[in-house]
Parts: structure tokens; C-alpha cells; sequence
């Protein structure tokens, strides 16, 4: 029966909603909205994660507390940059951080803190060379945004994903 419906509550959910912006149902509607809500649940198969285990409760905790700081502050530092523009004092820049975290869950809770703390946006991760391209509203020569990265992310990060050795 998971061969078929892999994800029921999805198949439900989506024939249900197909059907709620097609009314009146018609049997064209209905065959295609159980097409639908069959097709795209056995597609979502192939993009299931492997399983993730998490390690080090300590530092899912510190983490989360440098990173609800951290979106504060940014949060005041954009505020002030858009409320009081200074032509010229300020520029965006890019910056290129080599990563030695690999772990896909990891890179993906990463992507996710960058994006989500104002003034930070992950543009480009290079799965290759390990690089990620990061824009900065607030770019100065002097911040080290690489050091601020790798230790107060990734290193967190890689302590909380680390591969246990089989």
C-alpha cells in the first residue's frame, strides 16, 4: 500500500485542493486531481532525505542562542542602514567563505541562518571546492565576515552533524 501512497495526508491534501480551485468538480477534474494527488506524492519518494541524527544538545542550544542574537542585532543594524542612509559610507559586497562542512543537513541549517539574519543572503554554494558565496549589505574591508562565519556557524554546525565513524 506505500508503494501506491507513499504519502497519504499529501495525496489527500492535494487531491482536496485541486479539486477546491477547480469546482464545480467535473470527471475531468476529479481523474486529474486523483492523477494529481497520486503522481506528485510518488515523486516526492526520490526527494526524501536520508535519515539526519543530531549530536550535542549543548550546541543545538548555543547555537540557537548566537543565532537569535545574532538576528537581533542584525535586525538593528539594517534598521539603521535603511533608516539613516549615508551615501557612500555604505556598500553591499560579496564575499567567498571556504566551508569544511559537507554534511548536506548541516549546509542546508546554514543556508537557512544566513538567509533568514537580516543583512546576510546565501547566493552560491560550490559542493566542489566547498566555497559559499555570500552577500552583505553592510560590507566592510576590515569585518572578517569569514572568521564570524566559520566559528560561530560552522563549527557549531559540524559538532551537531558530525559523522559518527562506522
Amino acid at each position: 500500500m506505500s508503494r501506491i501512497l507513499p504519502h497519504p495526508l499529501l495525496s489527500l491534501a492535494l487531491t482536496g485542493t485541486w479539486l477546491l480551485l477547480n469546482a464545480p468538480p467535473t470527471p475531468g477534474n476529479v481523474l486529474l486531481a486523483l492523477a494529481v494527488g497520486l503522481a506528485v506524492p510518488a515523486v516526492m519518494r526520490a526527494l526524501e532525505p536520508r535519515p539526519v541524527r543530531l549530536r550535542a544538545p549543548s550546541a543545538i542550544a548555543r547555537l540557537l542562542g548566537v543565532f537569535l542574537y545574532d538576528m537581533v542585532r542584525s535586525n538593528i543594524d539594517v534598521a539603521r542602514v535603511i533608516l539613516n542612509p549615508r551615501p557612500g559610507e555604505r556598500r553591499t559586497g560579496f564575499i567567498t567563505v571556504p566551508l569544511e562542512l559537507r554534511e548536506p543537513a548541516g549546509l542546508t541549517v546554514l543556508a537557512v541562518i544566513l538567509t533568514a539574519t537580516p543583512g546576510t543572503l546565501w547566493v552560491q554554494y560550490d559542493s566542489d571546492t566547498g566555497c559559499l558565496l555570500l552577500h552583505v549589505l553592510d560590507f566592510t574591508e576590515d569585518s572578517d565576515w569569514k572568521a564570524r562565519i566559520k566559528d560561530r556557524y560552522e563549527r557549531p554546525l559540524m559538532e551537531i552533524f558530525a559523522k559518527v565513524p562506522a
